[in-house]
């Protein structure tokens, strides 16, 4: 299996709420579309300083990280950002991994999206088909 790529569009959640509460204009949310790398060895979601500065995302905290190549760095960790993927959405927390060249899809939000990496045809595919499936335990 290949390198798997996915076309995203991630938005400030801050001010997706803040539209909703009208204290700012739809025009003014915040987003970026990038073409991202999908992880599923990786936690989360991980981007790098350019799309954390179009997003205008705060920094809550540091966390450590393992990289790809065993390494751990230190990344910082953002407020919340909105991942669509076609008709699907999830709202997580990104790491911004120093010198990264792309943004990472990671496991949180592929399972928080019901997505998986259909191995056959190397493409994004809902897990359950087209319907989302949310499973509770």
């Amino acid at each position: 299996m290949g390198l798997v790529h996915a076309e995203i569009t991630l938005k400030n959640a801050t001010d997706l709420a803040d539209a909703r509460r009208e204290i700012i204009s739809e025009k003014e949310i915040r987003s970026v579309t990038v073409d991202a790398l999908v992880d599923t060895g990786s936690g989360t979601l991980g981007i790098n300083e350019e799309i954390r500065e179009k997003l205008g995302l705060g920094i809550q905290g540091l966390r450590s990280a393992e990289l790809a190549n065993g390494g751990k760095q230190i990344c910082r960790l953002t407020e919340p950002v909105e991942v669509y993927w076609k008709d699907r959405f999830c709202t997580c927390r990104a790491l911004v991994i120093p010198g990264a060249k792309e943004a990472l899809l990671g496991a949180i939000p592929l399972e928080d999206m019901d997505l998986a990496v259909h191995p056959a045809r190397n493409e994004l595919v809902g897990a359950h088909g087209d319907e989302i499936i949310c499973m509770l335990k």
